[in-house]
């Protein structure tokens, strides 16, 4: 197995990691995670930030993990479809364990989920029609602006949340807003190819 599948795999397991550490019931073994004051105005738990700094890990293997597959010829369909799991399972995981714990709205995950839902479809349907469709750039942008938003709602927003600037909303509402948008640049994209 290669290096660019190797870090895949380990964004995977610290996904599965990061989902089950928030929905162990700590408090039915007797175990609390130490709270602080940030900014005098945010009550902060560490449970979050220690989630925040292993989401932080996984999001630049993400980077990397394509960034060397190119550089070394590694791509393969193996690789391409791990990666495409690892990047659901945490985000989207993560995605619905903060909605269900009231950080963000359930509207999110949902659009989200049946975003990624469609386009798998639409890759599976022209793929075996023989049209190919890169990703495109709003996908991309997308992914940074998730990725980015999610990092700041497990650290409680901060330093921003102390001037009342809800960053992290915005990026996360400005990533499901172009999720739909690349979505549909995609499709758009095969119906161009298929004529």
């Amino acid at each position: 197995m290669n290096l660019a599948n190797r870090l895949t795999i380990s964004r995977i397991v610290m996904a599965f990691f990061i989902i089950v550490f928030l929905l162990i019931p700590w408090n039915d073994f007797n175990i609390s995670f130490p709270t602080f004051l940030a900014g005098g105005k945010v009550l902060v738990d560490v449970r979050y930030i220690i989630v925040g700094i292993i989401f932080i890990i996984a999001s630049i293997t993400d980077y990397f993990d394509g960034r060397i597959a190119r550089a070394n010829n590694m791509v393969t369909d193996f690789g391409a479809c791990l990666d495409a799991i690892a990047d659901k399972v945490l985000v989207n995981g993560l995605l619905i364990i903060l909605a269900y714990q009231g950080f963000i709205s359930e509207v999110i995950p949902v659009i989200i989920i049946t975003r990624d839902i469609i386009v798998d479809a639409l890759k599976t349907l022209s793929a075996s029609q023989g049209v190919v469709v890169k990703a495109n750039i709003w996908g991309k942008v997308k992914t940074i602006f998730m990725m980015l938003g999610l990092t700041l709602v497990l650290f409680y927003n901060m330093p921003f949340e102390l001037w009342n600037i809800k960053l992290d909303y915005i990026l996360v509402y400005l990533a499901t807003i172009l999720s739909v948008v690349s979505a549909m640049v995609y499709y758009f994209d095969i119906m161009k190819k298929k004529k």
